[in-house]
C-alpha cells in the first residue's frame, strides 16, 4: 500500500496543471490579456509562446507568431545564439538526430530545436536570433526563425560572387573562402509592406552587399566601406568602428533603405573618437539596450576601457566602470551574457582573445587582473572541445566554428584545404 508520503507529491503535480479550460483563464479580460501578452513579446518570444499554450481561449486570443516570425520583428528571436556542439559535430550532423541547441544569453535557457534544412544548409551569419543558410547544392539563401519555422527566401549568393570577381578580380572560389574565412556581419529590417530587407558587409573585401525577398539578385553599394573596422547589428542598423588612424577612429551607422528596393543611404559619421581616448583592440557590443565601444587604452594593450557609444556621440568620454551582472565575449562577432543567468559566468569580465599571445584571456574590470577564462582546453576556446560553457560561448563568437567541417582544432587549422568540404563530390565554393 503507498504511503502518504508518496501519494502527496504526486497530487501536488497534477493540481499545478492548468486545464485546458482553465475558469480563471477563460475570465480574464481579453484586453488585459494581450496587454500581458505583447509585454512578454518586448522580453522573449519564448515567454510569448508558453502564454498562449496556457489554454484555448488564450491562444485564440493572440496573435499566432508562425507566418510572421520573420516579416514582423515583434517576433523575432531576441537574445538567443545557436549553440555549437563542438567534438567534429555541427548542427545537421546524423548524430544529432536533426536537433540544433540555442541558448538564451539572458535567462540560460537551453532549447532544442529540430531543424531539418541544417541536413543541407550551413550557417553564414545569425542576426536577433535569425539565421542566415546557405544551401549546399547551390547557392542559394534563406533567412530562418528557428523557433517559428518561418521562411523568408533571398537571391542566391552567386549573383553577389559575380559582380564581387568583377570588382576585385579574384576567382569564384577564392571569393567564396574569404566569405566563409573572414565572415559576415549582416542586419535585418523588416519593411510596413512585408518585405524584408537584408544588408551584409563583407569584411574582407570591405563592401556592403544588399537584397530584399522579393529581389532576383544581390546588388553591391556603390561606395566602399572604411579598412580595418569592427561591425554590429542592432535593431536594423549596422555600426561600424575603424581601426586606430593618425587622425583618430571613426563611428559609422549604416541605415536601412528609405525605400523598398532602393540603396541603402552612405553610411553616416556619429562619432570621431581622438587617439588619446582609443588605441587598440576595437569591439561593439551590445549590453543590456547599449552599445558599448571595448578598447586598449595603450599601445601596452593591457588595461581595457568601455564607452557607451550613446556618449561618445554626444562628445563624452567617460568610461563605463560597471556593467553591472554580464559578461562580454569579444571576436569575430561580440556577445554579452547574463552570469545572473548562467552562474559559471563571472560578471564584470570580459572574455576574448590577447591580440599578442593569441589566446583567449580573461580581463577583470574591477580588479584590472588578467586570468585563463576556464582551463588548459581554453586556451585555443575550441580546441579540443569545447567542454564547458564558456567555451561553447566562445565558439559562438567565432563564426568558421558554426559551419559544417569547419570544427578544428588548432593544429588542424593549418592543414591545407581546411576550407572547403566536398558536397556530392563538389567543393562547396562551386569551382
Amino acid at each position: 500500500m503507498p504511503s502518504a508520503m508518496a501519494a502527496c507529491p504526486r497530487k501536488r503535480r497534477h493540481s499545478m496543471v492548468v486545464p485546458y479550460n482553465s475558469p480563471w483563464a477563460s475570465s480574464l479580460h481579453a484586453d488585459l490579456l494581450l496587454l500581458v501578452a505583447w509585454r512578454l513579446l518586448d522580453g522573449d518570444l519564448m515567454d510569448y509562446v508558453r502564454l498562449r499554450a496556457v489554454c484555448k481561449n488564450w491562444r485564440y486570443a493572440t496573435i499566432c507568431p508562425r507566418g510572421r516570425g520573420i516579416t514582423d520583428s515583434r517576433f523575432h528571436p531576441r537574445r538567443w545564439m545557436m549553440l555549437p556542439e563542438g567534438h567534429g559535430l555541427h548542427p545537421g550532423h546524423y548524430k544529432l538526430g536533426g536537433f540544433v541547441r540555442f541558448l538564451n544569453l539572458d535567462t540560460g535557457t537551453l532549447v532544442r530545436v529540430k531543424l531539418p534544412l541544417f541536413k543541407n544548409h550551413c550557417i553564414l551569419d545569425s542576426v536577433n536570433g535569425l539565421l542566415l543558410l546557405q544551401r549546399d547544392e547551390d547557392s542559394a539563401i534563406l533567412l530562418l526563425n528557428p523557433f517559428t519555422s518561418d521562411i523568408t527566401e533571398l537571391p542566391p549568393l552567386s549573383t553577389l560572387l559575380t559582380q564581387v570577381v568583377k570588382q576585385s578580380e579574384i576567382t569564384v572560389g577564392l571569393c567564396y573562402c574569404y566569405l566563409l574565412k573572414h565572415g559576415m556581419s549582416t542586419a535585418v529590417f523588416c519593411n510596413n509592406d512585408g518585405t524584408t530587407t537584408v544588408m551584409i558587409i563583407l569584411h574582407h573585401l570591405s563592401q556592403l552587399a544588399y537584397a530584399t525577398s522579393q529581389d532576383k539578385q544581390w546588388i553591391m553599394a556603390s561606395w566602399d566601406l572604411p579598412l580595418n573596422m569592427k561591425a554590429l547589428s542592432c535593431q536594423g542598423k549596422l555600426y561600424l568602428v575603424q581601426y586606430p588612424a593618425s587622425h583618430g577612429s571613426q563611428v559609422l551607422q549604416i541605415d536601412p533603405p528609405l525605400q523598398v528596393g532602393s540603396p541603402p543611404p552612405r553610411p553616416k559619421l556619429i562619432a570621431t573618437c581622438p587617439t588619446n581616448k582609443l588605441v587598440y583592440g576595437y569591439h561593439l557590443v551590445e549590453c543590456d539596450s547599449n552599445i558599448l565601444l571595448v578598447c586598449h587604452t595603450d599601445d601596452s594593450r593591457s588595461p581595457i576601457l568601455i564607452y557607451n557609444l550613446e556618449n561618445i556621440t554626444a562628445g563624452r568620454f567617460t568610461p563605463v566602470r560597471s556593467i553591472g551582472k554580464h559578461a562580454l565575449f569579444l571576436g569575430e562577432r561580440s556577445l554579452s551574457v547574463s552570469s545572473k543567468a548562467l552562474p559559471t559566468i563571472m560578471a564584470e569580465t570580459v572574455v576574448y582573445k590577447e591580440p599578442r599571445e593569441h589566446r583567449f584571456v580573461q580581463y577583470h574590470l574591477g580588479t584590472g587582473n588578467w586570468s585563463e577564462p576556464v582551463d588548459e582546453c581554453g586556451i585555443y576556446g575550441y580546441s579540443p572541445g569545447p567542454h564547458s560553457l564558456i567555451q561553447h560561448i566562445i565558439t559562438c563568437c567565432i563564426r568558421r566554428a558554426w559551419n559544417k567541417g569547419l570544427i578544428y582544432s588548432e593544429a588542424e587549422a593549418y592543414k591545407p584545404g581546411w576550407l572547403t568540404w566536398k558536397v556530392k563530390r563538389k567543393f562547396r565554393h562551386w569551382s
